[in-house]
């Protein structure tokens, strides 16, 4: 079953736990700090539009694109409920299209490590390049491979909750270093009973260097590269980067 399908319908439920808004808040600072208080954003893999909700509330004229169906149509009930004019892309970021240049570009909660082959991973930034104003900048956090190798690894994580319950499989490969992680999902219905899914989702440790490398051939600067838990300096036991890299 493709990815976030029957996930989407628990997705909010089970990352309830994501700060979100203190994320937001580095995003904001961050745009703020090259002049950009305003005028067009892109969140790509937008998921449900948590984040592109709160960059809406903030300012700015958001775009959304996501390959899932299902889960835009979440984003979408929400751009209804809170009123703000965000528009929604059904669309595979490796291949995205705008209408026109945007001021800057977002993906958060791993979302370009499910971009599992560098080629691709070097065609998104390119397209980014191409979308951006020229003082545009792109703001992205990816899993480090620490992560995937100690935290992750090969492992079984359960949670159970009155609206649904999941049971993640997880495996990583070092040598190619690529993890899957298979779910199991239980969703309850409105008569009680539990509905199942199974999907199987597959992301790419991208080494640091390689990243920094496909950045600078697609026509990039690193600005900065930090921890995306704490905002400060990378540690060996980071989990998550957070990068600030501006067009050339």
């Amino acid at each position: 079953m493709d990815a976030y399908t029957g996930f989407a319908e628990v997705y909010d439920l089970f990352m309830d736990g994501v700060p979100y808004e203190e994320w937001c808040g580095r995003i904001v600072e961050s745009l703020r700090e090259y002049g950009i208080d305003g005028g067009l954003v892109l969140d790509l893999g937008c998921g449900t539009g948590s984040m592109t909700e709160l960059l809406a509330a903030a300012g700015y004229d958001m775009i959304g694109v996501d390959a899932s169906e299902e889960m835009l149509e979440l984003a979408d009930a929400k751009k209804r409920s809170s009123g703000h004019d965000i528009l929604y892309l059904l669309q595979d970021m490796r291949e995205f299209e705008l209408y026109g240049t945007v001021r800057a570009i977002i993906s958060v909660c791993d979302s370009l490590n499910y971009i599992t082959e560098e080629a691709d991973l070097l065609q998104v930034f390119r397209l980014a390049h191409n979308y951006l104003d020229p003082d545009g900048i792109i703001l992205f956090d990816l899993n480090t491979v620490y992560k995937y190798e100690e935290i992750l690894g090969d492992s079984v994580i359960a949670e159970n909750r009155e609206e649904g319950s999941f049971i993640w499989e997880n495996y990583y490969d070092p040598q190619e270093r690529l993890n899957e992680y298979d779910l199991t999902l239980y969703v309850r219905e409105q008569d009680g009973r539990y509905r199942r899914f199974e999907e199987t989702h597959f992301q790419r440790a991208h080494e640091t260097e390689k990243v920094l490398g496909l950045l600078g051939e697609a026509g990039f600067e690193v600005e900065k590269l930090l921890d995306a838990e704490t905002g400060g300096e990378p540690r060996k036991e980071t989990e998550r980067l957070f990068f600030v890299v501006r067009k050339k």
